[in-house]
Order: C-alpha cells, then sequence, then structure tokens
C-alpha cells in the first residue's frame, strides 16, 4: 500500500502546475513584421530549452527538436528555380522521403497527382540544404531525404485561403493514407513551416543552413 501524501502547495509551488511535457517556447513581434531576428531568437530559446530532451546511447542523436516559422516568403522567392505566385496563394509541403531515389520518386508522383486531382498546381520540388555533421550516427542513419513541394492554389481558391489550406490538408492525408510510414510531411501550409528533425536542440541552426540565411 502507498502511504505517501499527494504534493501540497507551498509558497510559489502548487501541484496543480504540474505537467509531463516537451518544451516549448514561442516567439513573435507585435507588429507582425517577418524579420530574421525572430528565428534568431526562437532558436536561442530552442537552445536553452535543450534540458527537456533525452538522447540515445549515441549522445549526439537526440529525441527530437523543430522549429514552425511563418512562411519565409522572400527566401523561397530567391531560392528555387521556378515563379512562385503572391505569399498566401501557394502552399509549400516538408516532405520527409526515402533516400531510395526510385521509391522516392514513386512518392513524389503520387503526390503530384493528387495534387492536381484536388484541383491545385505543382509549381516544383527543392531539396533542402542539410549537414550531416550536426546529426548524429545513429539518428542519421535512418535519416529521410527532405525536399519541399510547392503547389499554386487553383481555380476557386486564390482568394480564400482557408479553402485552400483545407485543401493542402486533404492532398496530405490522401498520400500519408496511402504510402504509410514511408512518408511523413511534418508541415503542408500556405502560411507556416517547419524544419525538424530527431536532432538535439542546439543541432537544429546548423542542420538547417535555412534557418540561417
Amino acid at each position: 500500500m502507498n502511504h505517501l501524501k499527494p504534493p501540497q502547495a507551498d509558497g510559489l509551488y502548487d501541484p496543480r502546475y504540474e505537467h509531463d511535457a516537451c518544451g516549448v517556447a514561442m516567439v513573435a513581434r507585435l507588429d507582425n513584421v517577418p524579420v530574421h531576428d525572430v528565428v534568431v531568437k526562437a532558436l536561442e530559446a530552442l537552445d536553452n530549452l535543450e534540458h527537456r530532451g533525452a538522447e540515445g546511447a549515441d549522445i549526439r542523436t537526440g529525441d527530437g527538436a523543430g522549429i514552425l516559422v511563418q512562411l519565409p516568403h522572400a527566401f523561397f522567392r530567391a531560392v528555387v528555380d521556378f515563379e512562385l505566385p503572391a505569399r498566401g496563394r501557394y502552399g509549400v509541403c516538408v516532405c520527409f522521403l526515402p533516400r531510395d531515389p526510385g521509391h522516392r520518386r514513386k512518392i513524389e508522383e503520387l503526390l503530384e497527382l493528387n495534387v492536381r486531382v484536388e484541383g491545385q498546381r505543382v509549381l516544383g520540388w527543392r531539396d533542402v540544404p542539410i549537414d550531416e555533421a550536426y546529426v548524429g550516427d545513429t539518428a542519421n542513419a535512418s535519416r529521410p531525404h527532405v525536399r519541399q513541394l510547392f503547389v499554386e492554389a487553383g481555380p476557386g481558391f486564390e482568394h480564400d485561403q482557408d479553402a485552400f489550406q483545407r485543401k493542402l490538408y486533404v492532398i496530405r492525408r490522401i498520400v500519408e493514407l496511402a504510402i504509410g510510414p514511408d512518408f511523413y510531411a511534418p508541415s503542408f501550409s500556405s502560411r507556416t513551416c517547419v524544419y525538424k528533425g530527431m536532432l538535439k536542440a542546439p543541432q537544429l541552426r546548423n542542420f538547417y543552413p535555412d534557418l540561417g540565411d
């Protein structure tokens, strides 16, 4: 029988606020101006949450870290080799794909097919740069190939971003259910973009060079 008494409130401590959860930090500008300093401060906050993450026997492999950012429209326009429409009229699917080129291409073709079936338009793909020096050996052994698919809002969706967002969700779910664990999309949105991986918090900024731009 357990005779231990439940924890009692004492001074500033209150057991009602005890929760087991991952560490989360949020950084925003009240004027809504998209500047790189927000990303810098968010990465600093993430670094300070390293104690909330776990490590494996390979001490350079963490149990995951990531950042969700406002879709970087000016950055994407500068780095892709195709024309992007106005902000809000296209979405970006962050894709975790197999490293085998043949298998990967089949999933990409299914994604493109479903984009068209759902009345939207494929703009193009971008390989997301990564730096393997900033990931542990264990995580790197199962690391996916990371690509971004750019999708333009089709007829009837150009001026209704909420409806476009819902359509992007439908496309993602169809492919996730059809493919299973060989495909994962951390985000598919016209508003936000996710960078994440099986990383320790301080590794994220260097693993994804995009975040330093």
